[in-house]
């Protein structure tokens, strides 16, 4: 049985991190990476939907995770996301990723294009060769990629030694459920949607990686500290309001991670700049929702901790 325990537990998805100018931020992205090493988590899901993954180039991808490498002191498990809709740029990110010692890499399927299962097998199988010596996570997030992982594709891929679970960011918590029932316990779920992190995790997920995490890592590490404690009635009541931090977030004119990285410069003192394009800003309306949910994250810390 393999021991996948470095990956149980709260892994925060990893913000992109941009200068003035629009360009990556080396001292943001190392800022960010010390942040999470001294919040306590389990460790970072570096380039994914978070990290605006697909919207930079192969380039851009490889310095964020450079500087999340150089950062980190080795008390944060890293995953990296290198999928392109390209076979042979996730190749190219996948080799870099294993050299600089990620513990594993990870990938959505092919978008765009509705392809066959056994294409989709061959483009995660050939990212992996790119990793001999590197574990493999598959993400699942159909509502995004317009692919779903079946119990099919997800039985033929777990022929691949390096494939050790999911990252699961469908909407039906039985869909953990699934992939829990199916790999057993030598494989992995992570709980992706974060308004359902304890039902994810009830269900069978032994860990959890997610988008808003990072604004407020401290609410769902006791999120994460009840249920090991069987607390259920604190853990929910925690998510109530972690949900409702998520609601308003969502409710402005510009892109939910550009809300994220305001509230962390408010709350945190972090500069990570903006979004890219094209992905909306911030507007002029949106510092209201800003420090109205800056505001319900600190009051739900003082409630909790």
């Amino acid at each position: 049985m393999r021991n996948l325990e470095k990956y149980e537990g709260v892994i925060p998805a990893f913000y992109a991190c941009y200068d003035e100018n629009g360009n990556i931020s080396e001292q943001g992205v190392q800022d960010l990476t010390k942040y999470f090493i001294d919040k306590g988590v389990k460790g970072v899901y570096v380039n994914g939907s978070s990290g605006e993954c697909i919207y930079q180039t192969v380039d851009e991808r490889k310095k964020v995770l450079e500087n999340v490498m150089k950062a980190n002191d080795g008390s944060l498990t890293v995953i990296a996301h290198v999928a392109c809709n390209s076979t042979a740029e996730s190749q190219e990110l996948a080799r870099h990723a294993e050299s600089l010692g990620v513990d594993a890499i990870a990938a959505i399927p092919p978008i765009y294009f509705k392809l066959p299962e056994h294409a989709i097998a061959k483009y995660w199988n050939d990212i992996s060769d790119a990793a001999p010596n590197t574990d493999f996570v598959i993400y699942n997030i159909p509502q995004l990629a317009g692919v779903a992982l079946t119990p099919g594709l997800y039985a033929e891929m777990r022929k691949n030694p390096r494939v050790i679970g999911v990252k699961n960011s469908s909407m039906p918590v039985q869909d953990i459920q699934m992939f829990c029932q199916d790999g057993g316990e030598d494989y992995i779920v992570f709980n992706g949607p974060d308004e359902q992190f304890i039902s994810g995790r009830l269900i069978g997920a032994q860990g959890g990686i997610g988008g808003t995490y990072g604004v407020m890592p401290e609410l769902f590490l006791k999120m994460n500290e009840a249920l090991e404690n069987k607390d259920l009635d604190l853990a929910r009541a925690i998510q109530y309001d972690v949900d409702a931090i998520i609601y308003k977030m969502c409710s402005a004119h510009g892109n939910m991670y550009a809300v994220i990285k305001a509230i962390l410069k408010e709350n945190e003192g972090l500069e990570l700049g903006s979004v890219k394009a094209p992905l909306a800003p911030l507007c002029e309306a949106d510092q209201k929702i800003v420090s109205e949910a800056a505001e319900m994250i600190r009051e739900a810390k003082k409630k909790y901790l």
